[in-house]
């Protein structure tokens, strides 16, 4: 046995343990195992990416499963790997280039993508050793890349066949541009941010009158491709106008007043501009009404040759310009202020543009079908279940999936253009005659495809699909996926989609959507704040066993975390604990040999009895809380009998027998208190694997396994318990607790023995008492008990009641009441002066608008603090008064 230092050090424990874990092959799975299966894939983190508190939380709870159902006898497959993160990853190579004084144009395409392999050899991926810090037990022996030549191939693989079924086709629509990187970007690749602007409204003369319609406008820029204004139809203000036309400022085009009932008639005069090339809506509107689609930018955001006299001006500055030629023409009715969410590219923030360009497409809503019925069904069960709302809603209006982008990292498009007969070919190897002219002259398509395409064959890619792998027959569908709401849309339901496409079968069984991590007021967490919690300087500093189980303990499902420093600190006490009392159990387990006995070999005690009762409750209720995701509950059971069963009173019980002269007691107690130590390391492992496998290790005697990750996670302990028994002992231990609240109250000294006789109801209760009789001495410091059915009172005697017995303690000689009282008083008035101040300030109209919401918080928490510790003083002080009478 290994003796435990005092003081537990995580960063002297956590690498050594890690590993050894890994050097050992722990974390591999075996497919050819004949054990259940168990798998996970993991959201692949962008190669670019370092860990945040997403990251965490996500993996943390996916190793938490992993590790419970390795010990529960699952062979478990968790899937790491990380995303080639198209857009990003270019951005950081080009940024590089930049500062050697070149772009990738002067390197070419095919040096460019070299360099940037180079840069993922050498820089990318940082993010897989930072989830090894949190103890992530991925088999990292299959780590895969979403450009690596396995995933590659399944890509091109489903894109031809996608093809070929006509899912996939080409056409001219209206997407999200970045003018800066030149290429299409998802709606997740915008980030929207509410800013101060301006609202512009602009006078359009009607032709043939000499009235004007007002519209409104944020980008004046775009009305030189207006083809239309639009109106209500209800709308009595404009309805003589509808059918008339408006000559358009700067242009030699006259364009119709229409009526769509998509315009507010509240929102300005009610008149909108319409720019199907520029804006969605209006792009809906134009396809309605068979508008002409005029495109006035190019892919650097400058007015392009439809742009007249500005053609060539950067958008912003043509803004200014136009405004200002407007208001010379007197065609500027007025500027209002106006905020509103302004859409930005994901990676190097340029405001985002609605450009039309021919881009190719997913048909989607073949797929969406049997991606919704698997849900509806029940073969695949989304949690919590308001998410399932959420995802039915997205599939049921899902819009045609724009898959290609405009860069050069990441899986080339596999078509060819024919300079010949102009047809395209798509093919599964690269192409070197066209398919239908047979002509050499072809050109490949220079686009790659949206990053999401690859993660979304994730599930089945990661297990050698297209082959027929028995990693796929084993683990193929997985078992769960756990992830964040924000990808539900652009990962999740694709996946869905794909995997029953191409496997016949739902990529995973259950979805498990966790909420977000917020700073302790709840608030999101941003640089810009200033509030972002870094999760590996809380490693270095608390620990990755106190970050997990804080972590897990507030991840109750459908709830965001309110994390902080302070609860992160708080559970590293709960690792101290823990740490402690192993200590004082292996202190006392010298020479001690687990194998020589059984707990059927012992009549055990009250005490035996109720701690093994109460772990097998534990041991079930983990068990089943983690059946349902519900971490937060099985960290919680956890942490209750840790802290308040086991090391709060069972440690304390056992000390009488570990320090007596009974060898046979003695003996009985180690085994219990080694037995319920062992049982509970496996409990906690998968919250708290590196502290639990070093104290496991320190334990006397020889295990069945190497590692306690390996060992079986407990369900129940074999001592026989007696149901009246661990009932008899909630009794003492009640009984303990109130007289110790007594002593409390009368701040009688924790060393000194006092006398107290128990007044039990029934004969029964009084044989119960008297069985527990040691306890109740040692553990209240008790030096003369009087237990018994209808005793006398004892004169001035404070009381309190203990279930069936009432709990009386003589204070002559004990206190000075008149002394007591005055302490009392003193103390009260003291509190009173606290408890004034803070209703006072949180009564302060004026403060309560102005204080931050932490420090009203802070203050709210403080004063119902001292609230609480007057009301106990002054139930104090009332029963001294009683006495006094």
């Amino acid at each position: 046995m290994d003796k435990l230092p005092k003081g537990y050090e995580p960063q002297q424990v956590e690498q050594k343990w890690y590993q050894h874990w890994e050097a050992n092959g722990y974390f591999r799975a075996d497919e050819n195992s004949s054990l259940p299966p168990y798998s996970i894939v993991i959201p692949p983190p962008n190669v670019t990416g370092v860990l945040h508190m997403g990251h965490a939380l996500n993996n943390t709870l996916q190793d938490i499963l992993c590790r419970w159902k390795r010990m529960t006898g699952h062979e478990v497959l968790w899937m790491p790997g990380t995303d080639h993160a198209g857009i990003a990853t270019q951005n950081v190579v080009e940024r590089q280039l930049a500062s050697e004084g070149l772009d990738r144009h002067q390197l070419g395409r095919e040096k460019f993508v070299e360099r940037v392999w180079k840069w993922r050899e050498e820089s990318g991926g940082q993010i897989i050793n930072q989830l090894k810090c949190l103890g992530a037990s991925c088999d990292w022996e299959r780590e895969r890349f979403t450009m690596d030549e396995g995933l590659s191939k399944a890509v091109r693989e489903v894109f031809v066949h996608l093809y070929e079924d006509g899912l996939i086709y080409r056409a001219n629509r209206l997407i999200n541009w970045c003018p800066r990187c030149h290429t299409a970007l998802s709606d997740l690749e915008v980030e929207h941010e509410d800013k101060k602007g301006h609202l512009w409204h602009l006078r359009y003369p009607v032709v043939g009158t000499d009235r004007v319609l007002i519209v409104a406008t944020t980008r004046p820029e775009t009305m030189l491709g207006d083809t239309a204004v639009a109106v209500h139809p209800e709308d009595e203000r404009y309805a003589d106008l509808i059918g008339k036309t408006v000559k358009l400022p700067f242009t030699d085009r006259e364009i119709p007043v229409i009526a769509d009932e998509y315009v507010d008639r509240t929102f300005g005069s009610g008149a909108v501009k319409i720019t199907p090339a520029h804006d969605f809506n209006d792009f809906e509107i134009g396809k309605r009404h068979n508008l002409e689609v005029i495109n006035v930018l190019d892919e650097s955001g400058n007015i392009n040759e439809n742009g007249g006299d500005y053609q060539g001006l950067d958008r912003s500055v043509a803004r200014g310009k136009i405004v200002e030629d407007l208001e010379r023409l007197g065609l500027l009715e007025k500027i209002d202020d106006y905020a509103n969410a302004v859409g930005e590219c994901y990676r190097c923030r340029t405001v985002i543009e609605p450009y039309m360009s021919k881009q190719w497409y997913v048909a989607v809503a073949p797929l969406a079908e049997k991606a919704i019925e698997a849900v509806e069904s029940g073969k695949t069960k989304v949690l919590p279940a308001q998410w399932e709302k959420t995802y039915f809603e997205w599939m049921n209006n899902i819009q045609d999936w724009c898959v290609s982008r405009q860069i050069w990292w990441g899986h080339r498009i596999p078509a060819w253009f024919c300079d010949d007969c102009g047809e395209i070919t798509v093919s599964r190897e690269d192409a070197s005659v066209c398919c239908y002219c047979g002509s050499a002259a072809l050109q490949q398509e220079t686009d790659v495809l949206d990053t999401w395409f690859s993660s979304a064959l994730w599930p089945f890619s990661t297990m050698g699909w297209p082959e027929n792998t028995t990693v796929l027959e084993k683990f193929y569908p997985t078992s769960c996926l756990v992830t964040g709401f924000d990808i539900l849309f652009f990962w999740v339901a694709r996946m869905m989609m794909m995997g029953i496409k191409f496997m016949d079968v739902v990529p995973f069984n259950e979805v498990y959507i966790h909420a977000l991590v917020r700073d302790a007021q709840g608030q999101k967490m941003s640089k810009s704040k200033g509030n972002v919690i870094d999760p590996l300087t809380v490693v270095d500093e608390y620990g990755a066993d106190a970050f997990r189980f804080t972590l897990a303990a507030f991840a109750a499902m459908g709830r965001d975390i309110k994390l902080s420093t302070d609860r992160i600190g708080g559970y590293r006490n709960f690792i101290n604990k823990l740490w402690n009392a192993s200590r004082f159990a292996l202190m006392n387990l010298e020479e001690f040999d687990p194998a020589s006995s059984t707990l059927s070999d012992y009549e055990l005690s009250l005490a035996d009895q109720w701690i093994i009762d109460r772990f097998n409750r534990a041991a079930v209720e983990v068990d089943s809380c983690l059946a349902n995701y519900k971490f937060n509950d099985a960290a919680s059971a956890l942490y209750s009998f840790t802290w308040h069963e086991f090391c709060d009173w069972y440690v304390e019980l056992a000390k009488d027998s570990l320090y007596g002269d009974d060898q046979l007691a003695k003996r009985r107690v180690q085994l219990v208190l080694y037995t319920v130590l062992e049982g509970l390391l496996r409990l906690l492992h998968p919250f708290i694997p590196f502290v639990t496998e070093e104290i496991w290790q320190a334990l006397p005697g020889v295990r069945s396994t190497e590692t306690i990750m390996r060992a079986t996670f407990p369900s129940c302990l074999n001592g026989q318990t007696n149901a009246e028994a661990v009932a008899r002992m909630d009794l003492v231990m009640e009984v303990v607790k109130a007289i110790r609240n007594i002593r409390g109250e009368l701040d009688v000294p924790p060393g000194r023995k006092i006398a107290v006789s128990l007044d039990c109801r029934s004969r029964q209760t009084a044989e119960a008492i008297i069985e527990g009789e040691r306890y109740i001495c040692s553990l209240a410091r008790v030096e003369s008990l009087i237990v018994g059915v209808g005793i006398e009172r004892p004169a001035e005697s404070a009381t309190q009641v203990a279930g069936d017995v009432e709990v009386l303690i003589p204070l002559a000689g004990l206190i000075d009441l008149a002394e007591e009282k005055e302490r009392l008083e003193k103390e009260i008035a003291k509190v009173q002066k606290d408890v004034d101040f803070f209703f006072a300030k949180l009564s302060n109209e004026k403060f309560i608008a102005n204080a931050p919401p932490q420090v009203l918080e802070k203050d709210r928490a403080k004063l119902l603090s001292t609230q609480e510790k007057l009301k106990v003083l002054q139930q104090g002080l009332a029963r001294i008064c009683s006495l006094m009478v």
